[in-house]
């Protein structure tokens, strides 16, 4: 089934503007980046909604489609844990696409089955995988880029990451220096429109 782009994103924008997004100029929210904004977005009612999960599944894979071969998804918890779930969900029926999340603390014992280092859950991820990050806000990229990081401490090559929203706060610079590019579905400028 063809789906338009421009249309999927002008869903997901409203949707995001209506369920996760706060302004409050005067009150400032503090950021998990230490930063303090005006703008407030709080991904995990979007990804728990069945509509957006579906539009969100939709516009990750067609950014996947674009990538080649891609043998993992995942990232940092708490974000992509649901978004891991909606691309593995969305993936074509005899997909080898596999799921990961990478916890903030590891616990120590690995994957005991996957064989997976400390703090790597899910499927195993192997030396070699070409891996595409999910994240569900990026301000800075430093989580990410920390994910990015340990994955190829491993051996992985991390070919990119596709965030849900862009803060439009250095995010897209950090990842290019990094030589990692960052593709989101949507921007603040398309959600606040400033």
């Amino acid at each position: 089934m063809e789906y338009n782009p421009s249309e999927i994103k002008s869903q997901l924008s409203a949707s995001v503007k209506r369920l996760a997004y706060l302004y409050s100029p005067e009150d400032q929210f503090t950021l998990a980046s230490g930063r303090e904004s005006p703008h407030f977005f709080d991904m995990k009612p979007v990804m728990m909604n069945p509509e957006c999960a579906h539009l969100i599944g939709i516009m990750i894979h067609q950014i996947l489609d674009g990538l080649g071969e891609v043998d993992a998804v995942g990232g940092l918890e708490l974000g992509a844990v649901p978004l891991t779930g909606i691309v593995i969900a969305k993936s074509a029926k005899g997909s080898n696409l596999r799921g990961f999340v990478v916890r903030k603390e590891p616990k120590g014992r690995g994957g005991r089955k996957t064989g997976n280092p400390p703090g790597i859950e899910g499927s195993t991820i192997l030396e070699g995988d070409r891996v595409v990050l999910l994240e569900d806000v990026t301000t800075t990229g430093g989580s990410a880029i920390k994910c990015a990081n340990l994955l190829e401490e491993i051996g992985c090559s991390v070919i990119g990451c596709v965030t849900i929203l862009d803060r439009e706060e250095g995010g897209v610079s950090a990842f290019h220096e990094r030589g990692i590019p960052l593709f989101p579905l949507l921007t603040r400028s398309d959600v606040a429109g400033n």
